[in-house]
């Protein structure tokens, strides 16, 4: 097992990672990161249209063979190391990202007559222009199968497949036509890798079907051909082109064909694990177990726990769904998360600020020295629309308590405490329905680099903060994933103990910021609560008042 090795394949926002892993230990021999090429940082906007968000399948194809070439190139450097070595390879996605494809599982904007249409795309995770579809799908699932949505948390998102695939169908109809079926990303790359022409014969991922397609054993996998024809009669044809059987990580999703070996460098045959989204293989890289919550924070924030399927896990309202399977064989998989985190500290420092790296290091120090309540700035952490627990992307940012005198710095922070009480609200909305969180594990750039945000995410939500071992979390999740379905390990606790691991260093919340600290998040509560349509009739005079009470106190 010393000699053996599997790939991760991180599939993200802007974009892909390979990453080449050790089965014995873990070992983190090589990566390769490839920026997507087109659109900006890698995605397709619309100035017209902020809800807009697509990505070229091309772009898919380009970074899969340069990055693994790029990291199998940089592993055949180290002693010990050869291609022929690689066991198995496993592939995570951002989701829910659908794209449509002809019969030959081929994407419709690789053919020249759909190259720049925005809706042959792939409807990228943060693509919202689906709201009114996703609105129009909780009214009608609440009146007429009010069990498909109870699972999610009550409300169907318009990040989620249906939502889009409905708009596409809406707005751009030659598209939906000339498309024979639709793929979750995460599961075309692994029927890419394994050669399948058929997207009936894909096998497709109970992560992505169960979290955002409303796939379930219980009433016989996909919504029924009579509640899709409430929506419209072309969706409950689709249906008979989709699929009928969704697998979870024990089930490979075929075996590496004889053309992408060839284009890889990579062995033929070797087994490819099944897809799931960035964040449920993250959790597994996490070492993920019953009563541990895991937050990959990137450019949204994603939040993932495990409860064993031998006990009844009760419907969480606000939540992004309950799925048996969906992270860990043999347990329920909880998603929650944050439609923006990074992208809202990328956006004032670069945008507003109009700086880069350097100006993110620049509010960062200067916000480090402020004490909490220090600036009377109260935020709220809906500039992309909130994921959980209102489950609305028609709500935006706020910032409350500026004056003459704010700061960028002081505005800085004020954004990375709101995440923090957004993050505080998904931990007890969780909690509330008697899931245990024990401990919260951290994974992705902004948990490792920025001690600041660790730190205020532990004040505020009174758990100690512990930073996943690895920087590469999907990708590693991902390769033991791959590991398990080759054989290297008997099974998945097995090998996340022996590939997974926790740094050291942990942010323990402090006594005193806690006290502020909590005086702010009742604060933004009342805003949540408020703005989110929860309280109508609250009375928000006193906020600005109470924070120059709290400001004050603090200086």
């Amino acid at each position: 097992m010393k000699d053996t090795f599997t790939l991760g394949i991180d599939y993200g926002t802007n974009s892909v990672r390979c990453l080449i892993v050790r089965c014995a230990d873990g070992a983190e021999i090589a990566s390769c990161v490839v920026n997507y090429p087109g659109g900006r940082q890698g995605v397709i906007l619309d100035p017209k249209d902020h809800h807009l968000a697509r990505q070229h399948p091309g772009d898919y194809l380009y970074g899969l063979e340069k990055s693994v070439r790029g990291a199998l190139a940089t592993a055949k450097k180290q002693r010990g190391f050869k291609a022929e070595c690689v066991i198995g390879i496993g592939v995570d996605s951002t989701g829910s990202s659908p794209l449509p494809v002809d019969a030959q599982n081929r994407p419709l904007a690789l053919d020249r007559k759909w190259r720049k249409h925005p809706a042959a795309q792939c409807w990228l995770w943060k693509d919202h222009t689906g709201w009114r579809e996703a609105a129009e799908i909780t009214r009608l699932a609440a009146q007429h199968r009010p069990h498909f949505i109870a699972k999610c948390g009550n409300i169907y998102s318009s990040e989620w497949w249906w939502s889009k695939i409905w708009h596409c169908l809406a707005t751009a109809p030659a598209v939906f036509n000339a498309a024979y079926s639709w793929v979750e990303l995460a599961d075309w790359v692994p029927s890419v890798l394994a050669g399948v022409t058929d997207p009936r014969a894909i096998k497709r991922g109970i992560c992505a079907a169960g979290h955002k397609a409303l796939f379930c054993d219980e009433w016989g996998g996909l919504p029924d051909k009579e509640f899709l024809a409430l929506l419209h009669p072309k969706l409950a044809d689709l249906r008979d082109r989709l699929y009928q059987h969704a697998y979870d990580a024990t089930e490979p999703a075929g075996r590496l064909s004889p053309e992408w070996a060839v284009k890889l460098g990579l062995p033929a045959g070797i087994v490819i694990a099944i897809g799931e989204f960035d964040v449920h293989y993250g959790a597994i890289g996490c070492g993920v177990t019953e009563g541990t919550l895991v937050k990959v924070i990137g450019t949204s924030t994603c939040d993932c726990g495990v409860v064993s399927a031998d006990k009844q896990v009760p419907d969480i309202p606000g939540i992004c769904g309950i799925v048996k399977g969906a992270i860990l064989p043999g347990f329920y998989g909880i998603e929650a998360g944050q439609s923006a985190v990074g992208d809202i500290f990328k956006w004032w420092a670069e945008v507003v600020c109009a700086g880069d790296d350097a100006m993110h290091a620049k509010l960062t120090r200067e916000a480090a020295k402020q004490k909490p309540g220090q600036s009377g700035l109260l935020a709220l952490d809906w500039n992309n629309g909130n994921r959980t627990i209102l489950v609305d992307q028609l709500l935006t940012g706020l910032l409350v308590g500026q004056t003459l005198y704010t700061t960028p710095a002081e505005i800085y922070r004020a954004l990375i405490e709101a995440t923090a009480y957004g993050a505080r609200a998904i931990i007890e909305r969780i909690r509330e329905y008697g899931v245990p969180i024990d401990r919260v594990v951290c994974a992705g750039g902004i948990a490792e680099k920025n001690p600041l945000l660790m730190q205020i995410y532990a004040d505020v939500t009174g758990c100690t903060m512990q930073v996943a071992g690895s920087s590469q979390a999907c990708a590693l999740g991902s390769a033991v994933s791959a590991a398990v379905l080759a054989g290297a390990h008997p099974d998945f606790p097995t090998s996340q103990a022996a590939m997974t691991s926790i740094k050291p260093k942990q942010f323990r919340p402090k006594t005193a910021n806690r006290k502020t600290y909590e005086q702010l998040y009742q604060l933004y509560r009342l805003l949540h609560d408020s703005f989110g349509g929860i309280n109508k009739s609250a009375d928000l005079s006193p906020v600005m008042k109470e924070l120059l009470t709290i400001k004050q106190s603090a200086r």
